[in-house]
This record gives structure tokens, C-alpha cells and sequence, in this order.
């Protein structure tokens, strides 16, 4: 069966692929973003396109040559940038039923009568799902709880990151409740829904019979990453609030936090509440982490996660700085090029150029779409700015506060915010 997979780079479209090949079925997966993904999977047809933009049913023919089903992995959680909630989960779907017969779809849902029901993304989950039934196609809806794997994104790379938290775990909504699916077990439904084993028209959950609060959940991951218990620290609801305010913010620069509003509404509800009578056997989230022991590349991921605003935030605020104190004491800055012996004209230019320069980094570096060239820029230009100044005032070296010495763990930072920056 040749299958296309919508959202084919994502954390469970990736499974999903990876599954169907592997029992010979032949994958066309489609991406916004295929460069790296074809790259690490050549196996794969990869198709470079924004579901977003395909809203009309004519988009989608050529698309849907030769394909036998469709399985939807796509999803974006809040608008920003580069997401567009109502025109990916419904828009494009909505398009692409008009004209998928005779095909069957394999539709990755959620949960969307409970918590944050009304948000954008739970209502367009749900309109996207009524409009499936109403279609007349041939369709399985699957419905999993919170996806667990060897690979993590989103709110299950978070769970990694509060276990990683040195001597104490804070957490907000602890008490809240939550179920469990093993990612491998979403691809089996996939498989099991194209081969007819899962009739069509079903609609299921997948949730592993388990219900545990978070705090639990998060100490489960804490012994998966072999570090010791540690004290929970319950943050105030308040907490919530400034934290998905931080993240709606950070959201509009084009970042996707798992901090965002949409998230925190539903896990201050809890994701619980899936039926678990379906006959299916679903591993739990003890079963799923044992299955894949924690190395020391997941300990790295864990502790890293929180950092990486961290980082990210510092060289933004260091290079804007860097330039509006140069540009705020202007005669000061450009005296020291004079003084080396520099013109007084090009001494004046080379501060203004260089002032505004370390302020566009800075700026670039906070929004998503510019944050590796900008990073890149960072490094370069600190390279530069050591070169000339060891042939200009080379005593700069041996001065007692290391003006040039300083620029050397700056430069290691924006490597090391290169090496994080990638989140799938």
C-alpha cells in the first residue's frame, strides 16, 4: 500500500513512517520542512509542502496520485508565525475530503469534548473530525492520550526536563491527572486501521489503562534518567499564568514552547478520561520507558531543555547591550580606535556600524526564523572583533578586567545554542 503521511517529519508522523516501512508499505511523507528529514530517512518520498496552504480540493490531486490512504500526523497547537491553527487541522483537511474517495484516512485526533474544548485547537481538532464522518470516506479516528517515546517533543520533552531539575522538582498543576500511550503503540493502531484490522469508521482512544498526577509522572522519568527522588516544589497557579504569558509571548517570535496557554489550560485539567476498554494492549508509561533505557544523551537532553531560553535569552540580552552602551557613550567607544591610531572619521563609522550590528544580533537571535544566522553572526563577528583588535591594541590581551578574554565564553555559548537549537 503506498500511504501518505501528513506531518511525515513530526514526532508521530516519524513513527508512523517508520512503522509502515518496515512492514514493506511504501511512504510518501510530507513536510514543511524536508531537507534534514530526507537526509536521515532516504527511503522515504518526501514532499516539501505547507498543509496551510493547500485549501482548495484542486491542492491536493496531485498530491493524492497513486496514494491508496492518507494518514493525518499533522497539528499545530497555537497560531504564530509559522502556524496557522484553523487552516492546517481544518482548512486543508476540510479541502483534502472533497476529493480523497476512495481512499481511506487515518485521522490522529484528540481528545476534544474535555478540557480547553474551546480553545483553536481542540475546536478545529473537533470540526476537522465532523467533517471526516459527514464525508462519506472511509476513515478511522485515533485519539491518543499523552504520546510517550525513545524521541521527545513538546510536553513530553518537558516531563523530561522537570525530572532533570537538580534537588527539586517545581511543579505547577502537580495533583493534575494524566494517561499514557506508548508511541509505538499509536503506530501499531496506524498499521493495524490500514490493514483492516481496526474496521472502518471506528473511532478510539489510546490510552494505557494507568491514570497517575503528574508529580507521579514526573518521578517515573526522574528514575528512568537514574537520578535520585527529589522534594516537589508546588508553585502557586499564579506561576502558571506568568509562564504562559512568557511562552504566548515567545510564540509570536516564532518559537513553540510547551509552556504555552493551550497546554497549561489542559494540564491544569488534566488528559485523563480516555476510554481503555477497546481490547487493544497498550503499554503503560512504566512498560514504555523500560523498553528504552535512559542514556546519557537522554540526561543531556533533559537538562539542557530549560536551559536553552536560558542561553538563548542571555546572548540576546549581552549583544543588545553590547551595542546601546556603545552607541549610548559614542565619543567614549570611537576614542578607543582613535587612540590605536584609527582616523577619527573611520573611527566613528566602525562604532556606529559595529554598534547597530551587535544590536540587529542581539534582535535576531530572539526570533525563531533568524536565530541560526544570527547565532552564525555572533561567532563571526566576535572572531572579528578579536582579530582586529589583537593588531590594533594587542595590551588588551593583558588588561586586568579581559575585555578580550571575556569574548571567549561568548563565542562558546552561541556554539552551544547552535548544537541545541534544532527541535526535531
Amino acid at each position: 500500500m503506498r500511504v501518505l503521511i501528513l506531518g511525515g517529519n513530526g514526532f508521530i508522523g516519524a513513527a508512523v513512517a517508520r512503522s509502515l516501512a518496515a512492514r514493506g508499505h511504501s511512504v510518501v511523507a510530507l513536510a514543511r520542512d524536508t531537507e534534514t528529514a530526507a537526509r536521515r530517512y532516504p527511503d522515504f518520498d518526501w514532499v516539501k509542502a505547507d498543509i496551510a496552504q493547500l485549501s482548495q480540493p484542486a491542492d491536493w490531486r496531485p498530491l493524492l496520485q497513486g496514494i491508496d490512504a492518507v494518514v493525518n500526523c499533522a497539528g499545530a497547537l497555537q497560531d504564530g508565525p509559522r502556524d496557522d491553527v484553523a487552516a492546517v487541522q481544518f482548512g486543508a483537511m476540510n479541502a483534502l475530503y472533497q476529493v480523497a474517495a476512495p481512499r481511506l484516512i487515518v485521522q490522529i485526533s484528540a481528545r476534544t469534548d474535555d478540557v480547553a474544548a474551546n480553545s483553536p485547537f481542540f475546536a478545529t481538532k473537533r470540526r476537522a473530525d465532523a467533517a471526516l464522518r459527514a464525508s462519506g470516506l472511509a476513515f478511522v479516528i485515533l485519539r491518543p492520550a499523552i504520546v510517550i517515546g525513545r524521541a521527545a517533543h513538546g510536553g513530553s520533552a518537558l516531563l523530561r526536563a522537570l525530572a532533570a531539575s537538580p534537588l527539586i522538582t517545581p511543579l505547577i498543576f502537580g495533583d493534575s491527572h494524566m494517561q499514557f500511550v506508548a508511541l509505538d503503540d499509536v503506530a501499531c493502531a496506524v498499521v493495524d486501521a490500514l490493514s483492516g484490522s481496526i474496521p472502518a469508521g471506528t473511532d478510539l482512544d489510546l490510552a494505557a489503562p494507568e491514570t497517575m498526577t503528574l508529580a507521579e509522572a514526573v518521578a517515573r522519568h526522574r528514575q528512568w534518567l537514574g537520578l535520585p527522588p527529589a522534594r516537589v516544589l508546588a508553585l502557586p497557579g499564579s506561576f502558571a499564568g506568568i509562564a504562559a504569558g512568557a511562552a504566548d509571548l515567545l510564540g509570536r517570535l516564532g518559537w513553540r514552547s510547551p509552556l504555552r496557554s493551550t497546554a497549561l489550560e489542559v494540564a491544569a485539567g488534566g488528559i485523563s478520561g480516555h476510554a481503555t476498554g477497546s481490547g487493544r494492549k497498550l503499554h503503560s508509561l512504566d512498560q514504555t520507558l523500560a523498553a528504552s533505557p535512559a542514556g546519557v544523551q537522554e540526561l543531556w537532553f533533559a537538562r539542557l531543555y530549560l536551559l536553552k531560553p536560558l542561553v538563548l535569552g542571555t546572548l540576546c540580552l549581552f549583544w543588545l547591550l553590547s551595542g546601546l552602551v556603545a552607541l549610548l557613550r559614542f565619543e567614549t567607544s570611537a576614542a578607543h580606535l582613535a587612540a590605536a591610531g584609527a582616523p577619527v572619521g573611520f573611527a566613528y563609522a566602525i562604532t556606529l556600524v559595529t554598534s547597530l550590528a551587535d544590536i540587529a544580533l542581539g534582535l535576531g537571535v530572539a526570533i525563531r526564523r533568524y536565530a541560526k544566522p544570527a547565532l552564525i553572526g555572533m561567532v563571526g563577528l566576535s572572531v572579528a572583533y578579536l582579530a582586529s583588535a589583537t593588531v590594533l591594541v594587542s595590551g588588551l590581551w593583558a588588561d586586568p578586567l579581559g575585555p578580550l578574554v571575556k569574548v571567549l565564553p561568548s563565542i562558546v555559548l552561541a556554539l552551544v545554542a547552535l548544537a541545541i537549537l534544532d527541535e526535531r
